[in-house]
């Protein structure tokens, strides 16, 4: 039997792009678990049609998305696009989001009574109480605070927030954008001459490591991180 090819497509401007890739890999880039699409991609090309074998050319490539960079289109097509899920994949995504969601709300709060964390099992019950939906379609940390802000009235919670500035050089700004707009709230921003981003930013205490992680890892340790 053939092996089955897992693909994430988009459509621009009535043309199909696509990339043949790794399913599980696409969904941890595409939640930004990852950075290095070429971990994801099972062929570096573009194709109109992965099963055909149809290869975009170069100069398409150029007039629709403005590069040439095949890396880069296929960042853009697993961001945007749509990645193709079996029923399996798609069951197994949601039970690790939800297991995510809980263990966030566990690690980023506390009860305010007793100033300890909610026991898993008590946050669980609390989001089906509260009828809590995750969106397929976006990362957890995304949701996050819409959904704390619907259990609030069914399981008291408290999150400490922490005060960072974050210098990001003009290399790595791409990059970092989504990281620091979905993962914080941005206080006040600056646009240096040499194109640097600097931010002042509110992080969840819990979540700080975890995120001066992430910048880390984007900017090879090059970005300045303060705490306020």
């Amino acid at each position: 039997m053939a092996e089955k090819i897992s693909l994430a497509r988009i459509k621009k401007f009535g043309q199909t792009f696509e990339i043949s890739i790794d399913p599980d890999l696409a969904l941890k880039f595409k939640n930004k678990e990852l950075t290095d699409v070429r971990e994801v991609l099972q062929s570096e090309q573009i194709y109109s049609d992965v099963h055909k074998g149809l290869i975009i050319s170069p100069a398409k490539l150029k007039e629709i998305f403005h590069t040439d960079d095949a890396l880069k289109v296929a960042e853009l097509i697993i961001s945007e696009g749509e990645i193709q899920l079996t029923s399996e994949h798609r069951a197994k995504e949601r039970g690790q989001k939800w297991l995510r969601l809980i263990e966030m709300i566990r690690r980023l709060s506390v009860d305010p009574r007793t100033n300890l964390p909610h026991p898993a099992e008590r946050i669980e019950a609390a989001l089906e109480q509260a009828k809590v939906h995750l969106d397929e379609h976006k990362p957890v940390e995304e949701q996050f605070d819409s959904i704390v802000t619907k259990l609030r009235p069914i399981l008291p919670l408290k999150i400490e927030q922490k005060i960072m500035i974050v210098e990001i050089p003009t290399t790595f700004v791409g990059k970092s954008y989504q990281i620091v707009k979905n993962n914080s709230k941005i206080l006040k921003e600056e646009w240096k001459s040499d194109g640097s981003w600097r931010i002042r930013m509110e992080v969840p205490a819990g979540f700080q490591q975890e995120f001066i992680d992430k910048l880390n890892a984007i900017t090879h340790g090059e970005c300045i991180i303060e705490n306020e």
